[in-house]
């Protein structure tokens, strides 16, 4: 069966909001689509590495995300088509200048310990998430969403008390922005957004997330972690919508090799994993009903660092233009990665929403042009064979970042004469030598954090928590704070990309697809959210 057969076949099914019965035995059907359910309802994945964190105020990661998805629960959710849907509130209504947003919160969502819900908490996990105190890595995208006063409650310069959230009641909570932004709403689905619970947080400080401590208010709780090696959640029985939830128990497994992933997946032992690198076309031909490949928003990305005391030859425009033009992207997505993935010449996914991928020279010029380019650029700023250009290359341990890593240095030294150093760090380390500047050239991704160009380049903004390349333009600062009031951005976004293959301060490599090998009898997957957002709550299993 091709992928478009595939995806037919599964489309249906996955985007039937789960509903029906709380537990299942081999007689139990699905409620909606008439289908036999397994007896064992459980979902176990794989995950590359130990997330630094799944508080929601400090989560930073795509699969600490996953895990605060099912653990917490925000005021809106996404099906499996993306498509905005209610979570803790039922709705919102919009004040007639788009500066005030009103959620109303169901009266039947409790945390895991009974206590309600409300919009009390919600005010107190924003103004967390902004505060000096906690010094979230996210802290900047309650700035993005440009909440009242966002921007000087982050900076310490106002009081966190003057943050634009309030609750009103404990069903109402109101949001005030600084400024009109149409995709706001989007922006909480994110789980920065969601509620935490002061008494259990106040209590038990940095280990209010440890499985005897937390409480929650997702479709799951947490019932045991095992630092690098697993993390299990439980169906809440608290969950205002338990009885509607299939899955019983979810485990997310840290295996770090991914073809080590693949034969425990082969074994019985996984019900999702991730495809190794160049393996999706055999995958796909010997197991067509698992093998799945479809656009995902995410970036993969290099990045230079741009600091006073970075490396001076990397202060050069023209040497980061030449490291961009020397890299042959078609043979990184056709013949490294090989599971459906685009060259990027641009920093915006190409299958982002209301997006038009602008031209850039670069991309319409044939690899020879580009070498011929990037070559002239670097013996003009005084390198090659006698003077060879020396570079430094992390990324975090994973074999697809080295296939990568290894085929672009080769690149780089047939094309350029580049002598690249190659490194890899484990997660935590390696975020924190991206943030503090430890490394010349580092591996970047970047997911979606909602369906709108701004998430990407916004990263380029000097202010922003992630543009760990420290770049500094006021135009692109300046157009992409024009950008959130204007009733077409396109423009805007444009002269951000073109600068962005002006200036590279990044390397757009190429554009995500999520490749995975599914389970035959796992059904639910949001093949059709471009963000892939997961909820285990949507998931089921039929008998086989």
């Amino acid at each position: 069966m091709t992928l478009t057969s595939f995806l037919k076949a599964t489309t249906a099914a996955a985007v039937i909001a789960t509903g029906g019965a709380a537990w299942a035995d081999s007689h139990a059907t699905h409620p909606e689509t008439g289908e036999a359910l397994a007896s064992e309802q459980t979902f176990t994945y794989r995950v590359g590495d130990e997330s630094p964190s799944f508080d929601p105020g400090l989560v930073e990661d795509v699969d600490g995300s996953k895990i605060v998805r099912d653990l917490f629960e925000g005021l809106m959710n996404q099906d499996a088509d993306g498509n905005l849907v209610p979570g803790v509130a039922t709705g919102f209504e919009v004040s007639d200048d788009n500066l005030v947003y009103t959620f109303t919160l169901r009266d039947n969502a409790k945390w895991s310990n009974g206590d309600p819900v409300t919009a009390a908490d919600f005010e107190y996990a924003w103004k967390r998430a902004a505060s000096p105190e906690l010094a979230s890595p996210y802290a900047w995208y309650i700035e993005l969403m440009s909440l009242e006063n966002g921007a000087e409650v982050i900076a310490g310069d106002k009081p966190i008390d003057e943050l634009g959230v309030t609750a009103v009641d404990d069903l109402t909570l109101e949001v005030r922005l600084s400024q009109p932004l149409p995709y706001f709403a989007d922006m909480v689905v994110h789980g920065t957004t969601f509620p935490v619970h002061r008494a259990t947080v106040e209590a038990h400080g940095s280990e209010w997330t440890r499985p005897e401590n937390i409480v929650s208010n997702g479709a799951y709780v947490l019932t045991e972690h095992v630092p690098g090696e697993r993390l299990v959640r439980e169906r809440n029985p608290m969950y205002w919508d338990n009885d509607n939830t299939i899955i019983e128990k979810v485990t997310a497994l840290v295996i770090t090799d991914e073809n080590t992933a693949l034969t425990r997946y082969l074994a019985g032992e996984l019900d999702w994993t991730q495809v190794p690198a160049g393996q999706f076309p055999s995958l796909s031909a010997d197991y067509p009903e698992q093998a799945v490949s479809v656009p995902e928003a995410c970036s993969y990305y290099y990045m230079f660092n741009l600091r006073d005391n970075a490396p001076e030859e990397l202060q050069n425009p023209d040497v980061r233009k030449a490291l961009s033009l020397a890299i042959d992207r078609d043979i990184i997505t056709n013949a490294v990665l090989a599971g459906g993935q685009k060259p990027a010449y641009t920093f915006t996914h190409w299958a982002t929403a209301g997006f038009e991928t602008p031209d850039i020279p670069m991309a319409k010029m044939t690899q020879d042009e580009r070498n011929a380019m990037a070559v002239e650029l670097l013996e003009g700023a005084g390198f090659g064979a006698d003077n060879p250009l020396t570079i430094d290359l992390v990324y975090n341990t994973s074999e697809a970042h080295k296939s990568v890593a290894i085929a672009i240095s080769q690149m780089w030294k047939q094309t350029l004469g580049v002598e690249t150093t190659l490194a890899n760090q484990e997660w935590q380390t390696f975020l924190e030598a991206r943030s503090n500047g430890d490394f010349d050239v580092a591996r970047g991704g970047w997911c979606a954090d909602y369906n709108e160009a701004s998430t990407f380049l916004d990263l380029m903004d000097s202010g922003s928590g992630y543009n760990d390349s420290k770049y500094n333009n006021p135009e692109v600062d300046a157009l992409l704070a024009e950008a959130k009031t204007a009733d077409n951005p396109q423009a805007n976004y444009d002269k951000v990309e073109e600068f962005i293959a002006q200036d590279t301060p990044i390397i757009p490599i190429y554009h995500y697809a999520a490749v995975n090998m599914m389970a035959e009898n796992l059904e639910g997957w949001p093949y059709n959210n471009f963000q892939q957002n997961m909820y285990s709550k949507d998931f089921y299993k039929i008998a086989e």
